[in-house]
């Protein structure tokens, strides 16, 4: 069946688009929902008559993706993997991996827009990730995969300078509680007595 679109559909098309659908997808999705109507000389009469408010539209959505374009074209992404000593990652980095690294820096992008040299990455490396924005535009960020420190990677050295630093830690927190138990305590701190003159009167002496 052909159809004008009402308003833009997801893998379909946009809003004024002509498109041949199957009669099933058409009866049962989109025209029910006024995604769609019938192409005939009634619509296209219709839609002749919203082409420059539809082109408008389209015009502010080339303009916001340029904005994100150059955006996106200033974010540096890094990827930590676990890897091997030859650099070769105990997995790969996918279109879901930079998705997810595009999300944590503020960005909303479908890894279906996101295209991997090779389709996967494999090795550490920099590499260049392409992102398919509004009609023919594109995004190319830069993206650097690390691999992982893992603490069973960690050096001699470097296991030898924690113990040490734990240590100094601790010998301070003993020096610490040391002095803090040598200073006189509020209710052991010397009074002077004072004549009772009534029980009532010597208890608030005490309690002062």
């Amino acid at each position: 069946m052909k159809v004008i679109l009402n308003k833009d559909v997801k893998y379909l098309g946009e809003e004024g688009d002509v498109k041949s659908v199957a009669n099933g997808y058409a009866r049962n999705y989109l025209l029910p929902r006024m995604l769609a109507v019938p192409y005939n000389e009634a619509t296209v009469a219709i839609f002749e008559g919203r082409k420059a408010e539809i082109e408008a539209r389209k015009e502010q959505k080339r303009k916001d993706s340029a904005s994100l374009k150059e955006r996106l074209e200033q974010t540096a992404l890094i990827a930590e993997m676990p890897a091997g000593a030859n650099g070769k990652l105990y997995g790969a980095v996918s279109a879901l991996t930079v998705a997810e690294l595009l999300h944590k820096s503020g960005f909303e992008i479908e890894r279906k827009r996101i295209e991997i040299p090779g389709v996967t990455i494999k090795s550490t490396g920099k590499y260049h990730v392409t992102i398919k924005l509004y009609e023919a535009q594109t995004a190319t960020v830069e993206l650097t995969v690390k691999a992982q420190e893992t603490a069973q990677e960690a050096s001699p050295s470097d296991k030898k300078k924690e113990k040490g630093r734990r240590f100094s830690e601790d010998a301070r927190a003993e020096t610490e509680t040391e002095e803090a138990s040598s200073e006189p305590k509020p209710e052991e701190a010397k009074t002077e007595p004072v004549e009772e003159e009534t029980s009532e009167s010597g208890s608030e002496a005490v309690s002062s």
